[in-house]
């Protein structure tokens, strides 16, 4: 049984994968889909969140050797958490059989005003302030998503009322994020991206350095913003069957050349 890992980004947590984890697991039924929550978030909002991306991973494997679960594992994961994927396959590709990296963005490839959008700064610094969770998800939602669902907001701030996210463990998140760097090299594991066109948080230029620099298959969402599960999991789901696929037909092939053809943002 394949096991898959699905990780979110800053001060978001298990819950907020909706229902998309569902629809992974009809996709891939002889799979088991683990969501993990990050300390500081979720139903360990009231741990200290990790300062650095490597203590992140650490925290996750943690988790896992306490579920008894032990590779090789697929990470599916998006922003924050992209950046966990890539630092846990380069620490440990054994444990790692494949990483999906959605919307993310790295240190040392992308500038810092494409990783963060400038039109993005005053309202994350509004989020950080405001005392009411309904004005911080509102903020939050109009960021990374171009596509929810009209409950979601509900569902967001009864998230946030049951396990809020203290503003200091908001910015040790942030700080990890800033301080992290890509690798020197790839890591050794298959790598897919994903990104959404309409992104208003990271500048999807940031997956296509990515994708240039690793010489990994990249496939655009022509619409879709940030939250990209959250806006269109079906088509996320149906990038990732056709992508594990391809690899089982063509497993010493070029996955850029051959998968991403027609696919690949230039």
């Amino acid at each position: 049984m394949s096991v898959w890992v699905l990780l979110r980004g800053l001060t978001r947590e298990n819950g907020h994968w909706g229902a998309f984890a569902r629809q992974l697991q009809a996709a891939l039924p002889d799979a088991r889909i683990l969501t993990l929550d990050l300390p500081g978030n979720g139903e360990l909002h009231g741990q200290p969140s990790p300062t650095s991306v490597t203590q992140m991973v650490a925290c996750y494997r943690a988790q896992l050797a306490q579920q008894g679960v032990t590779g090789p594992l697929s990470l599916l994961a998006l922003s924050l958490g992209a950046m966990v994927a890539v630092a846990w396959a380069d620490a440990h590709p054994a444990e790692v059989s494949a990483c999906v990296l959605i919307n993310g963005s790295l240190r040392g490839i992308s500038p810092f005003h494409h990783r963060l959008r400038p039109s993005a700064w005053l309202p994350l610094l509004s989020v950080l302030i405001c005392a009411k969770a309904r004005a911080r998800e509102t903020t939050l939602l109009r960021l990374t998503s171009r596509r929810a669902p009209a409950d979601v907001i509900d569902h967001w701030v009864s998230l946030r009322q049951h396990h809020p996210v203290r503003p200091r463990n908001a910015l040790r998140q942030l700080l990890a994020a800033a301080r992290f760097r890509a690798p020197p090299t790839p890591p050794p594991v298959p790598v897919l991206i994903l990104c959404g066109a309409r992104d208003a948080l990271v500048n999807p230029r940031c997956s296509q350095d990515l994708a240039q620099r690793w010489h990994a298959p990249i496939v655009r969402h022509p619409d879709a913003g940030h939250d990209l599960p959250l806006d269109d999991g079906a088509w996320v789901v149906v990038q990732v069957r056709e992508w594990l696929c391809h690899r089982m037909r063509h497993p010493a092939a070029d996955e850029q050349a051959t998968f991403a053809h027609g696919h690949t943002v230039s």
